[in-house]
């Protein structure tokens, strides 16, 4: 279907997935999930995902919501990295940093719709091209986003891509959830299974360090609320990050897909469990949403009405040689599998 047409007259493509009890829109801007119906515990369905009504409107206030986010999701320190010797300049667009590929990332595209596919499970291919010096990056990049929806409630999330010169690369998707429909998350209750995060600067690039989450805010290994320390100023770490916009380094090997988070809204009975093959999750309660967003049903955003898990590599990887690597080769398929598992609790 046709979700809408840009300032340009350019026409923006929807496709749905539906199992008959979940719904997700996918839209070719930015290849993003725009809108993803979930029942709660009553069997009524809501919309768990931050989105705008209209294709212009996420290009004019962009907040990356539900968007593919790329070439280098999340920040690079001044926008500046090395490979095999030579120096690259990106676009300095969050401060002195880069972050989410720059001024025009893949959020901004216009992506192609490959394939369209009934059955279980239903899915919808897109792509895109990103010529070589696109944002300042090396190589042409070609990549594809794969969504999918099963009969176990599970819509999975497939990147690839592949290069023809040696580049760096980090995708993922930038989905705000709310699993009440409305309100905001504080309730949420939140389990993350990673014992270490990695600490920020004022300008919220990785130092470098890995620190222990134990006896601090960052400690998500047992279900907890997020509103009870968001707003914790006596931890630095928050203040920098306005509450939390944190790497966490997951448990057991990259590359294998398994668990990493569980979200839970008790007042809905809505569960969302996260299964990824990264080696980290950036979490991020929704800080910078400022009341100047207003997205699907005329409803304003602030901060604290969502929050983002994206399974990523850490930030500013291409600058710490000990951090996993971001770097692709010709010859390599980058791949990262993203799958949100729902069911429903009892009170």
């Amino acid at each position: 279907m046709e979700f809408g047409k840009l300032a340009d007259g350019t026409a923006i493509d929807a496709v749905e997935l539906s199992n008959g009890r979940i719904c997700a829109r996918i839209i070719a801007l930015g290849a993003a999930l725009q809108s993803l119906q979930v029942p709660d515990r009553n069997g009524k369905p809501g919309d768990v995902v931050l989105g705008y009504a209209t294709a212009a409107e996420y290009l004019a206030k962009p907040q990356y919501f539900g968007a593919t986010v790329g070439r280098y999701a999340n920040r690079i320190r001044g926008g500046r990295f090395s490979l095999d010797g030579k120096s690259y300049q990106l676009a300095a667009n969050d401060g002195p940093n880069h972050l989410h590929g720059g001024v025009k990332g893949f959020d901004k595209a216009v992506w192609k719709i490959d394939a369209v596919n009934s059955g279980s499970p239903a899915s919808v291919a897109l792509s895109h091209v990103s010529p070589d010096g696109d944002g300042g990056f090396p190589g042409t990049l070609e990549v594809t986003a794969t969504y999918s929806l099963n009969e176990k409630n599970e819509l999975s999330l497939e990147y690839r891509a592949t290069t023809d010169k040696p580049t760096v690369l980090n995708l993922t998707n930038h989905s705000y959830f709310n699993l009440a429909g409305g309100g905001d998350i504080l309730g949420h209750r939140l389990t993350l299974l990673a014992d270490a995060y990695t600490p920020v600067d004022a300008t919220l690039i990785p130092t470098g360090e890995r620190r222990n989450v134990a006896g601090t805010p960052f400690d998500f290994r047992q279900p907890r609320a997020i509103g009870e320390r968001v707003r914790d100023g006596h931890d630095e770490q928050i203040r920098f990050g306005r509450g939390y916009d944190h790497n966490y380094v997951l448990r057991d090997e990259a590359g294998t897909l398994r668990r990493a988070a569980k979200l839970e809204d008790p007042a809905s009975g809505r569960v969302m469990e996260l299964l990824t093959a990264a080696p980290a999750v950036q979490f991020y309660s929704g800080n910078f949403l400022d009341g100047t967003s207003i997205g699907k049903g005329g409803r304003i955003h602030r901060q604290g009405d969502a929050l983002c898990l994206e399974p990523q590599v850490f930030p500013d990887s291409p600058n710490h040689a000990d951090f996993p690597s971001a770097r692709l080769n010709p010859g390599d398929t980058y791949t990262n599998v993203i799958v949100y598992r729902f069911s429903t609790a009892g009170r």
